[in-house]
């Protein structure tokens, strides 16, 4: 373990593409997908023998503590940073950071997902480990994963030179590419010079929060009343005085794209998803002879191909019948039945649910 490494989990999203079974109350870091353990717990036990529970953090809001707190006890209570409402990624790596600095001057900081599948865990560790390295010799490092398909739902960084002097492969940063459309996703696969962005993340505080001063000069601002505030009587007030006026942004348009020293570890086979859509999962799970995945669900399938059958309920059997490419969600309120194809459609679901001030699927 390094004495200075802190790993720091995001874990304040809603998850609305795996609705219906990730829902306000219990967002998809929290749900269990084929398994015991929840993404969050997943994420946690990954951390093991390189991140002591004493070394780990979480950033998330309010009304997911207690249930966060339920899945990993281990984490101490004051290691979960609340941000009082959700203001993008740029202002939860900075309160990270200042919390962080605070607290060890030499911090370097793992910015992590909470709701990732990853199959190779040793593979992860080493790369978090190399991670370390070049982010104490002033990088700021970013995780890249390398490409399989050409997916126009991921971010993508283009590499450039590799970087001398490592035992591992990391290579400059020439630019960060938003999501493309399928045309240029192609092009990115061809060419083999661009990485999915995995959004995750290591550097020393201070580097971070020196092109936070430079880049994002109102946040910073921000940033500073909190760090002087914190670990003191008035650390709440501040927070929630600050908090409201900061602009949502992401770290990666906000830093990322425009910061100095900024590399990248590329990682092949590493069995990464985010987890981003029901169809999302046929890239995770192994599916049976008919090319199903079954999950939990008291399943009958006659004639049934290439689909997703998930149920949560105890003593439901649920029966499909000629059928191919479909997904359909069993829960205690609700079931979705959609394409395969239109997985990714169900935040419009969601949407129209919100417009309707329907909370009780919410």
């Amino acid at each position: 373990m390094h004495e200075h490494y802190y790993a720091v989990i995001m874990a304040g999203g809603g998850g609305t593409r795996l609705w219906p079974l990730s829902r306000q109350a219990r967002p998809k870091q929290m749900v269990r997908l084929g398994g015991e353990r929840s993404l969050f717990q997943l994420a946690v036990d990954r951390l093991d023998g390189l991140f002591s529970p004493e070394k780990v953090f979480v950033v998330t809001v309010a009304d997911q503590v207690a249930d966060l707190r339920q899945q990993c006890p281990e984490i101490p209570l004051d290691h979960y940073l609340v941000e009082p409402m959700p203001r993008g990624t740029a202002s939860v790596v900075g309160l990270a950071a200042v919390a962080l600095r605070k607290r060890d001057p030499q911090a370097i900081m793992a910015i992590l997902g909470a709701d990732h599948f990853i199959q190779d865990v040793a593979y992860f560790r080493q790369i978090l480990a190399n991670a370390h390295t070049l982010a104490s010799d002033g990088y700021l490092v970013t995780l890249g994963i390398r490409p399989t398909y050409p997916a126009t739902g991921y971010g993508y960084i283009q590499r450039g030179d590799r970087l001398s002097g490592y035992a591992f492969n990391a290579y400059q940063v020439q630019r960060f590419q938003e999501k493309p459309d399928e045309a240029t996703a192609r092009l990115f696969l061809e060419r083999g010079d661009h990485d999915w962005n995995s959004g995750m993340f290591a550097w020393q505080v201070d580097r971070i929060l020196e092109e936070f001063r430079e880049l994002m000069p109102g946040l910073y601002t921000g940033l500073e009343q909190i760090e002087r505030a914190w670990d003191t009587p008035d650390q709440s007030a501040v927070l929630q005085t600050v908090w409201p006026a900061i602009k949502p942004e992401t770290i990666d348009y906000g830093i990322m794209e425009r910061a100095r020293r900024v590399v990248v570890i590329p990682a092949a086979d590493l069995g990464w998803n985010d987890v981003g859509s029901w169809e999302s999962l046929f890239d995770v799970f192994s599916p049976d002879v008919d090319g199903n995945i079954i999950l939990e669900a008291q399943h009958i399938g006659l004639q049934t191909q290439n689909s997703l059958i998930l149920s949560d309920q105890t003593g439901r059997l649920v029966v499909t019948l000629g059928v191919q490419n479909l997904i359909v969600i069993d829960t205690k309120d609700a079931v979705l039945v959609c394409s395969r194809q239109d997985s990714q459609k169900v935040r419009d679901v969601v949407n129209l649910l919100k417009k309707r001030e329907d909370k009780r699927y919410l």
